[in-house]
């Protein structure tokens, strides 16, 4: 008995006579892999996939929503956080998906998870952690992706957005349980097995996905349903010869010159703050020199020498990818100019306590998700995306837009908190339309590296909106507490500029607390003014995005179903119109 209920495989054969699914210079074995296994899916293994996802998603949002305050204790500062690892590693687990299978990817994010975590939970210094970060965040970043792109493989487009809005529901209850979780570790358990509980908890939650999707491919394969490449090295061929094969079809030079150059480019955003002499240190001018040359290197290997590039010139044509990947990358900038310091100027402005504070700044993400799963919902029944990613992104900005005037002392806790819920809202809907309008935009071969690359884009709009407003905060918050607290010795000054929560222990009224919350008003100011002019950007982008139809296919280009077969056009059915590339 397999688990879909079928005694035996003729059951399938009856299914799957339509034909077989080949593999050639068009499309990656990974991808026809997925497509001949969607033909041996019967109902119990279709719940079994979803409930894997479901699995998966829950644990992926219990490890963001706690394993970040284990930090601080195991180090006793803050390391960079691996933000810049997540970005990078984006496009990697995209092409290992596409060159092996789905199965395999999610193997090996879940060796690198496990693996990650062993490591930082056994540290016995700085170095050892940090090793296992980057380990970690190998399997965190693919994790996300992968849950992504096996949504857009099994969804059609009419699903799509809901479905992979329902994985964020997790964050609902997370984002409020999740710093009770992690008090009570700290304090019962100690931050190491913090870490080490997910070494258990990620195989727990990730096997049975993993093992119905093992199934699924192996099932196709033995029904003869994916053809081998005939042009892929035997396994009697040398092996130098397998290997290099394999680094063509991964673009493993244009993965490396990309990363590295992503890297180099943003670690001088995040360590230009951190460095005695800022902007001004050799060390930040040479990689970001360095970075910037890397950028042109791979964007020429890519576009003139590789065999299966990461971005492809095609890519660059296709205003739903341009258009998704520049909304998100503008998004996110604004979204870090505002949101950067927002914990520590709502804990220092207002007289709320510290788990207050954690609620309002769990506020944003609640509603991302509730009014995310709403869009996908509408998406469902409306068959459109362009217009509820307008709408979404004007919601952003009028939240933005009102925290001009909120980000007083003097604004009201209703005030400050609905910035935060209009931001949710606009975002909610942005971002799950953004996404199913580029996945939409090209055919399944495409779609996890599109996937890939947009997200990489919008990463590394939140690192330089990260780095614009700490470059904001250096030059003019030392400027406001000097002016409103000239009669402060210099040494006080620094502490407060260098800890700004060590205001706390002065009461509201206080001169010194006073000061400032003034010289914090002045700052917000420019943070947020800043955000609101860039929150316009998105919105003209959106305008330009084609409207494409949403209905019963894998995606609007090409006219095939999730097996990969061709149906008929969808302007053949009058109902169906399409929109334009």
């Amino acid at each position: 008995m397999s688990l879909d209920g079928k005694d035996d495989i003729s059951d399938v054969l009856q299914v799957t006579h339509v034909g077989d699914v080949p593999i050639d210079g068009d499309i990656d074995v990974g991808v026809a892999t997925v497509e001949a296994a969607e033909k041996v899916y019967g109902k119990y293994s279709k719940w079994f996939l979803f409930i894997g996802l479901g699995l998966a998603s829950y644990v992926y949002s219990l490890d963001g929503s706690t394993t970040y305050t284990y930090l601080s204790r195991a180090v006793h500062y803050q390391l960079s956080h691996p933000t810049l690892l997540f970005a990078v590693g984006k496009p990697v687990i995209a092409k290992l998906a596409d060159t092996t299978s789905r199965a395999t990817a999610y193997l090996a994010v879940l060796l690198f998870y496990v693996i990650g975590y062993i490591v930082i939970a056994s540290a016995q210094n700085v170095g050892a952690i940090a090793g296992g970060i980057i380990l970690y965040a190998v399997g965190y970043t693919g994790l996300q992706l992968l849950t992504q792109v096996i949504i857009a493989d099994i969804t059609t487009l009419k699903w799509r957005g809901l479905v992979s809005s329902l994985t964020s529901a997790p964050f609902i209850v997370n984002a409020f349980v999740g710093s009770n979780i992690s008090a009570a570790v700290l304090l019962h358990a100690g931050w190491r097995w913090g870490y080490g509980m997910f070494a258990i908890l990620i195989p727990v939650s990730l096997s049975p996905l993993i093992v119905t999707l093992y199934w699924a491919e192996n099932k196709a394969k033995r029904l003869g349903l994916v053809k081998v490449d005939p042009n892929a090295p035997k396994a009697s061929d040398p092996f130098s010869k397998r290997a290099w094969h394999f680094a063509e079809q991964l673009d493993l030079i244009g993965l490396i010159l990309l990363g590295a150059a992503v890297a180099l480019i943003l670690l001088p955003l995040t360590l230009s703050r951190t460095t005695a002499k800022g902007w001004k240190g050799s060390s930040i001018i040479a990689m970001l020199v360095v970075g910037v040359v890397l950028l042109f290197v791979f964007a020429l290997w890519d576009l003139r020498f590789a065999k299966k590039p990461v971005i492809a010139p095609r890519f660059l044509k296709n205003r739903a990818v341009v258009g998704a990947a520049w909304i998100g990358f503008f998004d996110f900038v604004s979204f870090y100019l505002t949101n950067t310091y927002l914990w520590s100027f709502v804990v220092v402005v207002k007289p709320w306590t510290i788990l207050n504070a954690n609620y309002f700044t769990s506020t944003q993400t609640v509603a991302l998700t509730v009014f995310g799963i709403m869009a996908g919902g509408l998406m469902r029944y409306l068959h459109r995306y362009k217009w509820l990613l307008v709408v979404g992104l004007c919601i952003r900005l009028l939240g933005v837009g009102l925290m001009i005037h909120s980000r007083g002392a003097q604004a009201s806790d209703a005030e400050i908190v609905w910035t935060q819920i209009l931001q949710g809202i606009g975002g909610g809907f942005a971002a799950v339309a953004s996404q199913v309008g580029a996945q939409a935009s090209v055919p399944h071969a495409d779609v996890a590296i599109i996937t890939a690359v947009v997200l990489l884009w919008t990463e590394i709009g939140g690192g330089v909106g990260n780095a614009i407003a700490g470059a904001i905060w250096t030059n003019t918050m030392p400027k406001g507490l000097l002016k409103y607290l000239p009669d402060v010795s210099d040494d006080e000054r620094k502490t407060l500029f260098g800890d700004i929560t060590s205001v706390l222990k002065y009461p509201r009224g206080d001169p010194i607390r006073e000061g400032v919350i003034l010289a914090y008003d002045d700052t917000m100011k420019i943070l947020v003014i800043a955000a609101t002019v860039l929150s316009v950007i998105p919105i003209l982008l959106a305008l330009i995005m084609p409207d494409w139809y949403l209905g019963d296919k894998q995606n609007a280009v090409d006219d095939a179903n999730l097996a990969g077969e061709r149906v008929p056009d969808s302007r053949d059915d009058p109902t169906n119109v399409r929109g334009t590339a």
